[in-house]
């Protein structure tokens, strides 16, 4: 395989697995004080599904020693380790490689839009969570306006947020967008319907706009601003991401 056989290879890897958290910035920590508010870590055994390099990972070593990560991209577990994130291992989500009620909480940051099988993924993290511990997940909101994980036009992928493709019906979504899901609370009800386990809470969240802040931190700032006072609105309904917080149940 030539150079740019290769390197057009790991890029469309790279769109269907979807892109981890490389940088820890504002929105990551955002997101980590939404997971605290709801599991809290401090000493808890931690599985996050789709870790990639493993960015969460090492900062839930902050408050706790059994906090691992696995992802099916050996490439991003090899580069967390390298950079010293440990507890990282390969593996599906399908088809988890730990006991029943091997950990008191899950994490799904941006993950089941991208696995072959998204309902079975949550019977499998239900699995290895013990009764009463938690997995938070955060998924994409199909009302929100933009489509975050690009298109494909014919066998042309386009990079970018591209507008009102979540809007479209479902089969001509499927179409543009066939590597990743967008969910609605209803979508969402019903791969968890049948599960052990009961909705501690659902939102919606807006983005951290850490990208638009360190081009035009104004900007970014006011944007911050009025999208966060949305949350605490109907309008939440708009945002980007689902976060929804399921409790394992006894059964």
């Amino acid at each position: 395989m030539t150079g740019t056989a290769t390197t057009e290879a790991h890029r469309l890897d790279q769109v269907v697995l979807g892109h981890p958290s490389y940088v820890w910035r504002f929105g990551q920590e955002r997101r980590l004080a939404m997971i605290r508010h709801y599991l809290p870590l401090e000493g808890a055994r931690l599985l996050d599904i789709g870790c990639g390099i493993g960015a969460y990972v090492r900062r839930i070593g902050d408050f706790t020693d059994h906090a691992c990560g696995l992802d099916i991209d050996i490439a991003r577990l090899q580069r967390g380790a390298a950079d010293g994130v440990r507890g990282l291992c390969a593996g599906v989500s399908e088809s988890l490689p730990f006991a029943d009620g091997a950990f008191d909480g899950v994490l799904l940051n941006e993950v089941i839009e991208h696995v072959r099988d998204d309902r079975e993924t949550l019977r499998e993290a239900l699995r290895v969570t013990r009764p009463g511990g938690r997995i938070v997940i955060f998924a994409p909101n199909r009302l929100y306006p933009f489509e975050t994980h690009g298109v494909y036009l014919g066998k042309r992928y386009v990079f970018g947020n591209i507008p009102l493709v979540n809007y479209l019906p479902d089969a001509l979504r499927r179409r543009l967008v066939p590597h990743a899901r967008a969910y609605t609370r209803s979508g969402l009800e019903r791969i968890t319907a049948g599960l052990p386990a009961r909705w501690v809470d659902w939102t919606v969240i807006y983005p951290g706009f850490d990208n638009v802040i360190a081009k035009r931190p104004a900007v970014g700032r006011a944007l911050r601003h009025v999208m966060y006072a949305l949350e605490r609105s109907w309008l939440r309904r708009l945002g980007l991401s689902h976060l929804l917080v399921l409790e394992k149940t006894e059964r």
